[in-house]
Parts: C-alpha cells; structure tokens; sequence
C-alpha cells in the first residue's frame, strides 16, 4: 500500500517551487526529499529522475542494466544504509515503498522517469529528532543537489544540500 507522506506536507501548506512540484517536470542532478514530522512519526518522501539514481529513464535494455536497476531499487527498499535519524530519537522504520513504473514493467517508455520512494519511521524520542544523515550523494554520484522540504513542530522549512553535505538538521 503506498504511503501518502507528503499529505502532511500539503495540509501545513508546505509548497515546492512550481518547477519542481509539476508532474513530468524534474531537473537532472536534483532530487526532492519531503521531510514531515507529527508526533513519533518522521516521514520522509523521496523523489528523483531515474537518471540520477541509475543513468537512465527507460526500461532496462541489457543485463548490465537490469543488474544496475535491481541493485538501485534493493539499496532504496532498504533504507537503513541510507537514512539515519539522529540516534537519541530512537527511530525505527515501519514502512518503505519505492515505486519506479518504467522498471517494474508498469508504465509505458518515457523521456523523463522518475522514482518515488516514502519511508515512515516511529520514534521512541521524537523531541530528540536534530537530524537526518544520508547517503544520497555517497550512493548516487549523479545527485548534486537535493531540495528539502520541511514540515513539523518547529514549523515549515525548506533548504538544498550541495554536495557533499551530509547531514540535515532541523530547525531549532
């Protein structure tokens, strides 16, 4: 079942710049992650063109690039190498859904594929949430700029991490 993360974004009336939030509208090299927090749940919601996770949009032609696809899509469904909330929250995650149609057979040949990935983590000591540590840049050399949108207790935030900037914090 697909996770509706960035609902919580739209009903605090977070907005990505139209560019960004047009669908079939994405810019290589810049990857999306809408971060919301309500509660013990830290949500997270990932987007980005195919091309900056594997090379290419389309369906894969060889065994290279179905292997290519696979390992991409194994790495995203398994988030824990990927995503790390700050360590005192105690954060454990529930869900994980990554969708990529164009891979999966589901959708017909695009010019501009993208994937879209949402975890859901629960957090022992949400008031403890400083941050997220990722590996966006480390795992995807094709990513050079990912456009934060945040959401949550302390308010509505929006931030880009340039390479190599690893960690997000969150507003105080």
């Amino acid at each position: 079942m697909p996770l509706h993360v960035p609902a919580l974004a739209l009903l605090l009336g977070l907005t990505l710049p139209a560019a960004q939030a047009a669908p079939g509208a994405h810019q290589h090299g810049v990857v999306t992650l809408e971060v919301a927090i309500d509660g013990a749940e830290l949500s997270l919601g990932l987007r980005a063109p195919l091309h900056d996770l594997i090379g290419f949009e389309r369906a894969p032609r060889t065994a290279a690039e179905r292997q290519a696809a696979a390992d991409m899509l194994r790495r995203l469904r398994a988030p824990g190498a990927l995503f790390e909330p700050s360590t005192a929250a105690g954060c454990t995650l529930a869900a994980a859904t990554v969708q990529a149609p164009v891979l999966e057979g589901g959708a017909a040949e695009a010019d501009h594929a993208e994937l879209a990935a949402d975890y859901r983590y629960q957090c022992a000591q949400p008031q403890a949430l400083r941050g997220l540590k990722h590996r966006l840049f480390a795992d995807f050399r094709r990513i050079a700029r990912i456009e934060v949108a945040m959401a949550g207790p302390r308010g509505q935030a929006q931030h880009k991490l340039k390479r190599p900037a690893d960690t997000l914090s969150w507003p105080q």
